[in-house]
């Protein structure tokens, strides 16, 4: 009884060691990514798993690129996550279709953010597309290697799947200039060439596939400076001393007779 209510004595020093983490999420808004073929929605999806993200890594800052035809910050790099999640839950798709989507412009503007901000030069830095890969704009080599030049590996997250998914317009479908309906599906080969120029990885986030871990384990690895260090005492708990005694005296009384006798 005594082992169970886990008795804590004595203390014990630890060093807890704070690495710096900062990371910009590109999200495709572009209307691809209402396709369900991810449920409920390709986008819908990203939101929740970028929740369980911020969940998963407390202590990181993290930032926010939308990118359809066009690409801009909705949030710079903050460790608020409860505002940041305030900011993942109001993301919509872009309804304008205008040139496509330009991935790569996204890119370059979370290269140049990085490069501007100083705050960021002895942290670990990622940067994390999530995309079904549909893509107008052109990716310069260039700019893909000077990622490499800056230590920002570009992990790429595939949304979708092969089969793809029809995407609705109101009661209907979006539909091409023949009248047929636009299948959307996952473009995973473009976004397996973006990570590997940018010396990164491709993760595929299927239905059946729980990928959020293995991206946190991809940034946690992320080389960055100590920018803490401090030595906690903590309690032991001591509970197998409790659990070794009353072993001793079940073998004790197993194997030692007591007879007793009645007047």
């Amino acid at each position: 009884m005594l082992a169970l209510l886990g008795p804590s004595f004595g203390e014990s020093s630890q060093t807890l060691t704070t690495t710096g983490r900062d990371v910009y999420f590109l999200i495709d808004v572009s209307r691809s990514m209402d396709a369900t073929d991810a449920a409920p929605t390709r986008l819908e999806r990203v939101k929740y798993d970028l929740g369980q993200l911020c969940d998963t890594l407390p202590s990181d800052r993290f930032g926010l690129i939308l990118t359809a035809n066009e690409s801009f910050v909705l949030s710079p790099l903050t460790a608020d996550h409860d505002a940041l999640k305030r900011f993942i839950r109001d993301i919509r798709t872009n309804q304008q279709t205008g040139n496509g989507t330009d991935l790569c412009s996204a890119i370059t503007l979370a290269h140049q953010k990085f490069v501007t901000d100083s705050s960021t030069r002895l942290n670990a830095r990622a940067i994390v597309l999530f995309s079904d890969g549909e893509n107008f704009g052109t990716c310069s080599r260039t700019n893909l290697s000077a990622l490499r030049t800056a230590g920002l590996p570009l992990i790429t997250v595939g949304v979708g799947t092969d089969m793809g998914s029809s995407i609705r317009q109101g009661r209907d479908f979006i539909r091409d200039d023949a009248g047929q309906i636009v299948r959307s599906q996952l473009n995973r080969s473009f976004l397996q060439q973006l990570a590997s120029d940018g010396n990164g990885q491709y993760i595929e986030a299927t239905n059946n596939r729980p990928y959020i871990r293995e991206l946190a384990s991809l940034l946690m690895a992320q080389q960055g400076f100590r920018i803490d260090q401090n030595q906690v005492s903590v309690s032991s708990n001591k509970y197998f001393y409790f659990l070794i005694a009353a072993l001793v005296l079940l073998t004790f009384d197993l194997m030692v007779t007591v007879r007793t006798f009645r007047l």
